[in-house]
């Protein structure tokens, strides 16, 4: 069932302390399937496990496969989240391990992270006639306020434009 699509603008309304976490891999050498599809395949483990698994603070997480993945996950804080890395009972450490055996230098694939924690108050969202997205999705959101915008000299009419 597809999500329902909001016509009524919207903002994203995470608490303070989330964090926005990049984490994916590049295949460097296609040719070299044995190297980096180990890697590629790991990962499904562990998004099974986290989202089983709440509490270890795992919020949501969007997939986008190609020659580089990109997962964009969402966690309730930077403190779970290296939690979760270091667990040696969760999914991600062995995994690591692995990787650091089999392919740490060869060059065939590579792997990155990227974590952010979010300021609500310097941040900036936008949905706009879309279903939940992105962090919304993961923390939740609320409508866009419009706010008045000043007149412009001479002009008899007032306009109005929105915030986050």
């Amino acid at each position: 069932m597809a999500a329902k699509v909001e016509l009524v603008p919207q903002v994203a309304d995470p608490p303070e302390g989330t964090v926005v976490f990049l984490i994916g891999m590049r295949i460097n050498s296609f040719w070299k399937v044995h190297r980096w599809l180990p890697s590629f395949l790991a990962m499904v483990p562990m998004l099974v496990e986290l989202h089983k698994q709440k509490e270890y603070g795992f919020l949501g997480a969007r997939t986008w496969i190609g020659r580089t993945v990109v997962v964009i996950q969402y966690w309730r804080s930077m403190d779970e989240l290296m939690a979760y890395a270091h667990d040696t009972d969760a999914a991600h450490r062995p995994a690591w391990g692995r990787f650091n055996r089999t392919v740490a230098d060869n060059g065939a694939v590579g792997i990155y992270h990227e974590a952010y924690v979010v300021d609500p108050a310097r941040m900036h969202t936008v949905y706009r006639n879309m279903p939940p997205f992105g962090i919304a999705a993961a923390t939740g959101s609320r409508p866009q306020r419009a706010v008045p915008v000043p007149r412009e000299r001479g002009s008899g009419s007032r306009q109005e434009r929105s915030t986050t």
